[in-house]
């Protein structure tokens, strides 16, 4: 007969030693985890693309496979080369630029201003302090921030070689997924209906609807905003057009909006006087500025039934918690316990009997 105080002392150490061995598994593959997510979330939003290729290559895995994985790297790898060789490239540019927007004045007040009724002196007395202000004025306040430049450059130089490894193995271990993605897929559905039941299931397959649904409606728009920025800088002839581009982008995906970097640009060539081309960048300012109104929320419907509300508190709050990669984790996880918390209520309506009607 087996007390009951053996039976907690094989349980505590069981629950001890399979806790101390999950805690081992992931101590070892920490470091693959930030590539293995990114890998991940390509793979679930490119399937369907992959299936597409996979039926024109005569429904062979392996060309599909391949074709995707050499896109990947055009994606991956090709832009980071791009951007590194263009700084490196413009370097002397960047710093002639930087010294010519240092040595910009503001043109005097107008006559008018001073003639305006309650403020016009007080702004005319601020712009002219603003226009005797010069870099000599400047110097000593940007001195003391010039080692804190120096260190970030330092070591964003150092941890470009990190980055391509980064990429390189996001590609690769996306190659494996294309290629075992049906089995993965439902291991992962195995292990939420063995978890929870319908509702884990569920749960599985929403968050790979959820990333889908980000993928399109906040990848693609920005990369679309991008392109319609980048289109208006080049052809207005905006120095730096492809960085600046590569910022959009970025600004884009943590729905900051294209604006930031093309407002001033405006503003800049109506002060250089080029009116012409720069009325010409305002008109697709407009265009990259408000085309994510219509656009997003029709590519994030076709991706997963969600409120746009919660896609957008997701990216956002995911962004400031997890950084990049939180776009995608953040809509995942609000989509998620949406989606389980009004199952929970709507079972909980089910199952509450009707009221009877007093005799």
């Amino acid at each position: 007969m087996v007390r009951p105080y053996e039976d907690l002392t094989r349980i505590t150490l069981k629950v001890l030693f399979i806790g101390g061995l999950l805690v081992a598994s992931f101590w070892v593959v920490q470091p693959f985890l930030p590539a293995t997510i990114w890998a991940i979330t390509l793979v679930i939003a490119t399937w369907p693309i992959m299936l597409r290729v996979q039926r024109y290559a005569g429904n062979r895995r392996g060309i599909a496979v391949l074709v995707m994985t050499l896109a990947l790297l055009l994606v991956l790898i090709v832009p980071l080369g791009l951007a590194i060789s263009t700084i490196v490239g413009n370097i002397d540019q960047i710093g002639e630029l930087a010294g010519t927007i240092l040595s910009l004045r503001v043109p005097p007040p107008p006559d008018w201003l001073a003639g305006v009724p309650l403020i016009g002196a007080t702004a005319a007395k601020a712009w002219g302090k603003l226009t005797a202000a010069g870099v000599e004025e400047l110097a000593p306040r940007l001195t003391p921030y010039a080692g804190a430049l120096t260190q970030w450059f330092a070591s964003a130089a150092g941890g470009v070689g990190g980055m391509f490894i980064h990429f390189l193995l996001t590609t690769v271990i996306a190659a494996m997924m294309y290629a075992r993605g049906e089995q993965a897929a439902a291991a992962a559905i195995l292990f939420g209906r063995r978890l929870g039941g319908d509702h884990g299931e569920m749960a599985v397959r929403l968050a790979g609807q959820a990333v889908r649904s980000v993928a399109l409606g906040v990848v693609v728009t920005a990369v679309v905003q991008s392109i319609v920025g980048g289109i208006g800088l080049a052809v207005a002839g905006v120095p730096f057009a492809s960085m600046l581009t590569a910022l959009i982008f970025v600004l884009c995906l943590i729905q900051l909006g294209p604006a930031i970097v093309m407002i001033p640009a405006v503003i800049w060539m109506y002060y250089s006087g080029d009116t012409l081309w720069a009325t010409v960048l305002l008109v697709f300012t407009i265009v990259a500025a408000t085309m994510d109104q219509f656009l997003r929320p029709v590519l994030i419907r076709r991706g997963a039934d969600l409120p746009m509300v919660l896609i957008l508190a997701g990216v956002i709050g995911g962004l400031i918690a997890f950084g990049v990669l939180g776009i995608f984790i953040g809509p995942t996880i609000l989509a998620v316990a949406y989606t389980l918390l009004s199952a929970w209520l709507a079972e909980s309506d089910e199952r509450t009997p009707p009221a009877q009607a007093s005799s």
